[in-house]
């Protein structure tokens, strides 16, 4: 095909000799990658994940202040304690958290003065097991996960004063000392939002050796009298005496429903040593990893690969619970309610919408068929499907783009079918309609966009191009659903019509996407490189190619294939300069795409991440495979400062892995791929529906 698109397909591999496939990829994964990021500059904004693929529960050392969203900085020196956290990214920053914390000397309890300095020489940083050495209490510590569960193993001095802080954060918690069960249970409401007034996160905390004594603290300064407290700011702290070498076990689970759930979850551990809860989780990883086996490739390579394949799995989390009977039951979010059915949660389908979810429909369709129920269950439990969850809607980002991931699902065969006129139903409302109190969710300016065709930039609704533009994309998803339904002709025809809406927004002086008022006009002046404004977190240059759905429209509306490819070309001729002037200072992307050197290119944010591969549109092939391979090459590494920019949620390190099997999703509910440049000389995908997909290089064209 003149585009050279691929088509997902089923081969058999060869006789040929083929190189070795990686077998034991958890190995290959380092967790610190993208962790040496800071507000102002991002290599990530990543934290040291300690979990199960998906699983409803992480754990990550912390090196920052209680509710800072930078949890966990490479270059910080100080560990303060080691959360239970769900934050999926620091700028939505966390909820249901509580930190644990040993002490070699149990009267010190405040944040600060508990912290001890560490070194990442004595630090093992793996997806099932994390391992570090605190040199102020001399204390070794080790985690390992399950799911809604976790055991810590803290090897202690020679001590008369040794205990385990228990931290249940402030902004509303309670805690309570069960000293005769050797547990500490209590629950935690601080959160950034995103959950009702009922909101709760209960936890269990047991200890393998006796406690011996126990202080409960209201705030970190003020010991009080009593086992149990609740208020702003509950702790409380065990002690006991230890022997040098002398090895205690905390295990800890937690429930959104209740604390009787709580013991519930707490069963994943019952019965498990430190070493078969490690094992098990480790096997776990290789096999969720080992779904995508490479060959043919570098160690670096395959540190690389698994390390984004590792991010790639994490989010959604499971925010669903197993009950006394094995019901599978969630708390929802959406409306305090304990109700029935799955629940996933923390992403933003901004972001996720164009690789993770493509990558999950390929690799692991029956994580995204739990993921399509609980959108479903969602959509029964109030008005919206979510654009941004953390674990309710949450105000953040534009568009419409719950679409494009309910499409997806739907064309790829992995939506139960008895949920596709309930996503299609709450989708279709969503276009008519803002969330009262979440204006991210809906579709801010629809009463424009329904009439007009696109936001005029003079209304007083920022970001008009970029809603107009995946507005009209979103539309081309939603038509995908339509005709799966069988939905009356003059409603197809309604969508058919609307997902055109991108060409008015485009200039074609300046062939690029431009402001228009309500009057018609096109907004004047014009800059390219002027970030924000009638765009999210980018500018023309990036913007201009985020018409998913129609490339060929997008290429004669400039003018044919020559011209096309002259204004792609000259995304990278460009000086990477820009215009700041609608936030009033350089926001970090900008800062990310000039140290790329890449011109103005700007692969560390998600809306450019395509358009590399739309080379292939116009028979120019080499320059994608170029461009990719320099991306991949330069702008990827297992390292701490690995990425060019936010990971979100496994989006950016889903790109790598697509781009690195040698084709990628650029129109997602399309069911087609574009071709790249593949890193690797062989990879086998074992689908967790029992077919393979093998090397694309035998696959037609």
């Amino acid at each position: 095909m003149i585009k050279r698109l691929l088509i997902a397909a089923l081969v058999l591999v060869g006789c040929r000799q083929e190189p070795e496939l990686v077998t034991e990829p958890a190995d290959y994964v380092s967790t610190l990658v993208g962790t040496l990021s800071e507000h102002s500059f991002s290599t990530g904004n990543t934290y040291p994940a300690i979990a199960l693929p998906w699983g409803m529960n992480f754990w990550t050392p912390v090196t920052g202040k209680m509710g800072d969203g930078w949890a966990y900085r490479y270059d910080a020196h100080h560990i303060r304690g080691f959360k239970q956290t769900h934050q999926p990214s620091p700028w939505i920053n966390d909820y249901g958290q509580f930190a644990i914390m040993p002490v070699r000397d149990a009267e010190k309890v405040d944040q600060n003065a508990r912290a001890s300095w560490f070194s990442h020489h004595s630090e093992t940083a793996r997806p099932y097991y994390y391992q570090v050495y605190l040199a102020d209490h001399d204390i070794n510590v080790e985690i390992a996960p399950t799911e809604r569960a976790a055991s810590l193993l803290f090897t202690f001095p020679e001590s008369e004063t040794s205990g385990i802080i228990v931290d249940a954060y402030d902004e509303g918690s309670y805690i309570k000392v069960l000293p005769e069960k050797n547990a500490i249970i209590g629950y935690t409401t601080k959160n950034s939002g995103g959950v009702p007034e009922n909101f709760r996160n209960w936890f269990v905390v047991k200890f393998d050796k006796p406690v011996e004594g126990y202080t409960v603290y209201d705030g970190p300064s003020k010991a009080i009298e009593g086992a149990e407290f609740e208020g702003d700011h509950a702790l409380a702290v065990v002690t006991f005496k230890t022997a040098r070498g002398e090895k205690v076990n905390v295990q800890t689970a937690s429930s959104f429903i209740s604390l009787e759930q709580a013991w519930t979850n707490f069963k994943e551990l019952e019965g498990k040593c430190f070493t078969e809860v490690r094992d098990a989780a480790k096997a776990r990883w290789n096999d969720v990893l080992g779904r995508i086996q490479v060959g043919g490739g570098t160690e670096d390579q395959y540190r690389t690969f698994y390390s984004c394949l590792y991010r790639s799995v994490l989010f959604p989390r499971k925010f669903y619970e197993i009950n006394e009977d094995g019901d599978i039951v969630h708390y929802s979010p959406y409306n305090g309610e304990v109700c029935d059915g799955y629940l996933y949660t923390d992403t933003g389908f901004w972001d996720t919408f164009r690789a993770l979810f493509p990558l999950l429909n390929l690799v692991y369709p029956s994580v995204n068929a739990e993921i399509q129920q609980g959108l479903a269950n969602i959509a029964r439990e109030n008005s919206f499907l979510p654009e941004w969850a953390s674990p309710g809607h949450r105000d953040c980002m534009v568009g419409n783009n719950s679409a494009s991931v309910v499409a997806d699902a739907i064309i790829s065969g992995v939506t139960p079918e008895k949920d596709w006129q309930t996503l299609y139903d709450c989708l279709v409302y969503g276009t008519e309609h803002v969330h009262p109190e979440i204006s991210s969710t809906g579709r801010l300016g629809h009463e424009y966009y329904n009439t007009l065709g696109y936001i005029p930039c003079d209304v007083g609704i920022n970001e008009s191009v970029a809603r107009t533009l995946e507005y009209a994309y979103n539309d081309w998803c939603i038509l995908q659903i339509a005709k799966k339904l069988g939905r009356p002709a003059d409603e197809i025809e309604k969508w058919e019509s609307s997902s055109d809406n991108w060409k008015n927004v485009f200039d074609p002086s300046h062939k690029l996407m431009c402001g228009r008022n309500l009057d018609g006009s096109f907004q004047e002046p014009f800059s390219p490189y002027k970030w924000g404004g009638v765009f999210t977190e980018g500018n023309a240059w990036h913007y201009t190619w985020s018409v998913f759905h129609d490339v060929e429209g997008l290429m004669e509306a400039m003018g044919g294939k020559e011209e096309f490819v002259r204004m792609l070309d000259s995304v990278f001729v460009v000086p990477p300069i820009y215009d700041d002037s609608y936030y009033g200072y350089r926001i970090h992307e900008i800062t990310e795409m000039q140290v790329a050197n890449m011109g103005n290119y700007a692969h560390g944010n998600q809306p450019a991440q395509h358009m590399i591969y739309l080379y292939n549109w116009a028979g120019e092939h080499h320059k994608t495979e170029k461009r990719v391979r320099e991306v991949m090459d330069r702008l990827y590494k297992a390292t701490p400062d690995g990425y060019c920019g936010d990971e979100d949620n496994g989006q950016t390190s889903a790109w790598y892995v697509f781009s690195a099997l040698g084709f990628y999703p650029v129109c997602p509910a399309s069911g087609e791929y574009a071709e790249g440049a593949p890193l690797f000389e062989r990879f086998v995908i074992h689908r967790d529906d029992g077919s393979v997909i093998t090397d694309f290089k035998n696959i037609s064209l």
